[in-house]
């Protein structure tokens, strides 16, 4: 069979992926895999972010009117993480009004609820963005990977039919060649979108601390009307039923 002429060689990425053999073209299909993974983790999460960041902005501008702690969940009941922090405050707020004189021991509980809260939110922001880290770190290896077994199995192939042509091995390279390239598509785009992610979310989080923050100052505000009150010689009721079923 005569030598096949440099034109009727096709060195086009899908004719190299055809060509290629088992392990290299499942290296290409996993690489493929993971690239298209990262985009749509991007994708994802980007329209998450867009819409909490929206959320947590109407949040903020609740509770910057709100006076009292009863108006703030009032006003963010479809506000997400912000309502979850007022109801966190209120339910501890409620569980201690059998504790007189305990504003400072209600101001530390409510605090370390909140930021449990917080730090959940956190971890939830957080979400799918490790599997990008996973790309970034290991698609160059992998891709390295199928190089080097594409270019061990062309100089295997040239050692079994004794040809010295460089043109025998060279489709061979060449398709291993692509599946570094493939890992580098797969890894520069996923490392680029995680640290895009990463700060996004440090906005985010930041903005849930300072829901926190107003969360707090309108508890301490709350607790001060009811001191000065007491002082005043106005009588404060705590609920009867909850302290009769104790």
């Amino acid at each position: 069979m005569p030598p096949l002429s440099s034109s009727s060689l096709s060195f086009s990425p899908w004719d190299m992926f055809l060509n290629a053999g088992p392990v290299v073209r499942c290296v290409m299909i996993l690489l493929a895999l993971a690239s298209v993974l990262t985009w749509t983790v991007f994708l994802a999460k980007s329209v998450e972010l867009v819409r909490l960041r929206q959320n947590l902005r109407k949040s903020e501008q609740a509770l910057e009117n709100a006076n009292t702690l009863d108006v703030a969940e009032e006003r963010t009941r479809e506000s997400g993480i912000a309502h979850t922090l007022v109801m966190a405050a209120e339910t501890e707020r409620t569980r201690s009004q059998d504790i007189p004189n305990d504003n400072d021991g209600l101001k530390e509980r409510i605090v370390l609820h909140l930021e449990r809260l917080e730090a959940a939110e956190g971890r939830r922001l957080m979400r799918g963005t490790g599997l990008l880290a996973t790309v970034g770190a290991t698609s160059p290896f992998i891709g390295l990977f199928g190089t080097v077994w594409g270019i061990m199995t062309s100089f295997t192939g040239i050692a079994a039919s004794k040809a010295t042509s460089l043109a025998v091995v060279a489709p061979g390279i060449a398709e291993a060649l692509l599946a570094t390239a493939l890992g580098l598509v797969a890894a520069i785009p996923a490392v680029v979108i995680y640290n895009h992610l990463a700060r996004q979310t440090a906005t985010c989080r930041a903005h849930v601390a300072d829901l926190t923050s107003m969360v707090m100052r309108l508890v301490s505000r709350d607790l001060s009307r009811m001191q000065a009150r007491t002082k005043s010689g106005q009588i404060v009721h705590f609920d009867a039923s909850r302290l009769a079923g104790e």
